[in-house]
């Protein structure tokens, strides 16, 4: 069987960028292409100058309808295909999770099983008000890894994480937002502007600031409580840097801040 080597695409333009999963006939189902494209995109946004956000989205109405399982003959072949497999969509979901810029998952339509992981690892979700999530391993006879399992975890905690992956019900962005898994539900129609206003907002700020703030944020996640060198460091750093200079400038000159790239 041919495979679909689609991947997605990166839109460029301006202080944010969108990396949109480009196959909508396949209700943006992620296959191993997309998995493997990944990194490599974030990696290209967020070493170009100009990028202060990155948005995650869906083309075609679908933020994705889990992984692929037209590949699964493949991907599961052996025991050790099973691995790489498991590698390549760690590496991907890392690579959001650790990109030095805020990513933001923009999510319509479908966003079931790896679709959630791939949410999960973002910084914020944000979600239109017909959107419908669910994590289905168990309807599969699979398990999601411990990984996404604990991001999901963080974000809604372990009862009702549990009950997601028992029950592998679908549950709307209303539901989605009240336990946690999504920041914001809108409109449909306005979710566009409503997740570029919300970039709009933090690209306005230092990217030096929200790098370190991520850190900070996923070294609390992982269980630090105080301080330690690098943190104190960071603090101390921050004063003598140029975002400090502008934030205090353009504050006194009751201007408009104008950041230089990270």
């Amino acid at each position: 069987m041919a495979l679909d080597g689609r991947t997605p695409r990166l839109d460029l333009g301006g202080p944010v960028c969108t990396l949109w999963f480009d196959r909508a006939d396949q209700r943006n189902a992620l296959n191993i292409a997309t998995w493997r494209a990944i990194p490599g995109l974030i990696g290209k946004a967020t070493t170009r100058p100009q990028t202060r956000v990155i948005l995650i989205r869906g083309a075609g109405g679908h933020f994705a309808a889990g992984a692929d399982i037209a590949e699964f003959d493949r991907v599961f072949a052996d025991r050790r295909a099973t691995l790489a497999y498991l590698d390549d969509m760690t590496t991907a979901t890392n690579a959001i999770a650790a990109a030095a810029l805020p990513v933001i998952a923009v999510i319509e339509g479908l966003c079931i099983g790896a679709g959630v992981a791939v949410a999960a690892a973002c910084d914020l979700r944000l979600a239109a008000e017909d959107a419908q999530f669910a994590i289905t391993p168990a309807k599969l006879g699979l398990v999601y890894s411990r990984l996404d399992t604990r991001r999901v975890v963080d974000l809604v905690g372990a009862s009702a994480a549990k009950d997601l992956l028992f029950t592998g019900r679908m549950i709307t962005a209303g539901a989605a937002h009240a336990i946690g898994l999504v920041d914001g539900v809108f409109a449909p129609a306005a979710l566009s502007a409503a997740a570029l206003e919300k970039a709009s907002l933090i690209a306005a700020n230092s990217a030096w600031t929200h790098r370190h703030s991520k850190a900070i944020v996923a070294s609390i996640m992982a269980g630090s409580r105080d301080d330690d060198d690098e943190t104190r460091g960071w603090f101390a750093d921050a004063p003598e840097g140029a975002d400090y200079r502008e934030g205090i400038a353009a504050f006194h000159l009751r201007r408009t801040l104008n950041f230089a790239p990270l």
